[in-house]
C-alpha cells in the first residue's frame, strides 16, 4: 500500500515536471505519451492535481498549465536557493549603475509582484516594498510581461484585466495598449511614463528562463524630477545585459 502511494506521488511529480517544462498548455493525453503512462492513469492523476490547486485547465483548450500553488512552490525554491543570493548581487550592480531603486518583479493573478529590490540612497524616492502588487496595464514591468505573451494569449489577458485610470497618462483603451505591447515586444523593453504614479518614470526588461520563457521583469524607477523618460531608455542595453546575467544564473545547475 505504501509502495503504491509512493509510486503515485512520483508519477504526479513527473506530471508536474512535464507541465512546468512545457512551452504551452498541455493535455493529459500528451502527458501520458510523454511519460509512457496509460491514458486513464494520466487523466486521473491530472484531475487530482487540478483538485489540489497545482494545475488549472486553460480556456478554451482545456489543456493544463501551472496554477498558483505550483508557481508558489517554484518561486519559493528559487528564493531558498543560491540563485536568490546571486540575483540580489546583480540587482545591487544595477542600482549602482542607475543610482535608482531596482526591482525584480514576477506576474501573479492580481498583478505584478515585487519579489526583490535594492533601494536607492536618495532621500526622495518612490517606496514600493517587496510583496507589493502593481497593475499590468500601466507599469513597465506589467507591460513587459504582457508583451512577452503570444498574440492570442496577450489579447485574451488584455481583454480580461481591469484598466483603471490612475494618472492622466494611463492607457485605458485596450486597442491602444495592444499596439504599445506590439512595440514593446519588438524593441525588448517597456517604459512607464508617469502612467502608474504621477511623478514616476520606469523601465523594465524581460528576464527569461533557459527556454526563453518570461520569468520576471528587471526594472528600475525614480521620480521624474530626477529622471526623464529619455534617461531611463538610455540604460536599455545595460538593463538587457543584466537580464541576461539573471538568465545565465537561472540556467546554472550550481545555483
Amino acid at each position: 500500500m505504501a509502495e503504491d502511494r509512493i509510486a503515485t506521488n512520483l508519477r504526479m511529480l513527473l506530471i508536474l515536471e512535464v507541465i512546468g517544462n512545457a512551452e504551452e498548455a498541455i493535455s493529459p493525453t500528451e502527458i501520458a505519451r510523454e511519460l509512457d503512462l496509460p491514458k486513464q492513469t494520466a487523466h486521473r492523476l491530472c484531475t487530482t492535481l487540478i483538485d489540489e490547486g497545482f494545475v488549472v485547465r486553460d480556456s478554451p483548450s482545456k489543456k493544463l498549465r501551472p496554477a498558483r500553488r505550483l508557481r508558489q512552490i517554484a518561486t519559493g525554491i528559487l528564493q531558498a536557493s543560491r540563485y536568490h543570493i546571486a540575483r540580489h548581487q546583480i540587482l545591487i550592480d544595477v542600482a549602482r549603475e542607475t543610482s535608482e531603486t531596482v526591482n525584480y518583479v514576477m506576474p501573479e493573478e492580481n498583478g505584478m509582484s515585487y519579489k526583490d529590490r535594492v533601494e536607492t540612497d536618495w532621500a526622495f524616492r518612490v517606496l514600493l516594498p517587496v510583496g507589493s502588487h502593481v497593475p499590468f496595464h500601466c507599469t513597465a514591468s506589467g507591460k513587459c510581461f504582457l508583451a512577452s505573451l503570444p498574440k492570442q494569449e496577450r489579447q485574451k489577458l488584455v481583454d480580461s484585466i481591469p484598466m483603471d485610470r490612475l494618472t492622466p497618462n494611463t492607457i485605458v483603451d485596450r486597442g491602444q495598449l495592444m499596439e504599445e505591447l506590439k512595440l514593446i515586444s519588438r524593441q525588448g523593453f517597456a517604459t512607464d511614463n508617469e502612467e502608474f504614479m504621477e511623478g514616476m518614470v520606469a523601465i523594465a526588461v524581460p528576464v527569461r528562463d533557459q527556454k526563453g520563457r518570461f520569468l520576471a521583469a528587471l526594472a528600475f524607477h525614480g521620480p521624474s524630477v530626477r529622471l526623464s523618460l529619455e534617461s531611463v531608455i538610455s540604460k536599455k542595453e545595460y538593463m538587457a545585459a543584466a537580464a541576461q546575467r539573471l538568465t545565465d544564473i537561472v540556467s546554472d545547475p550550481n545555483t
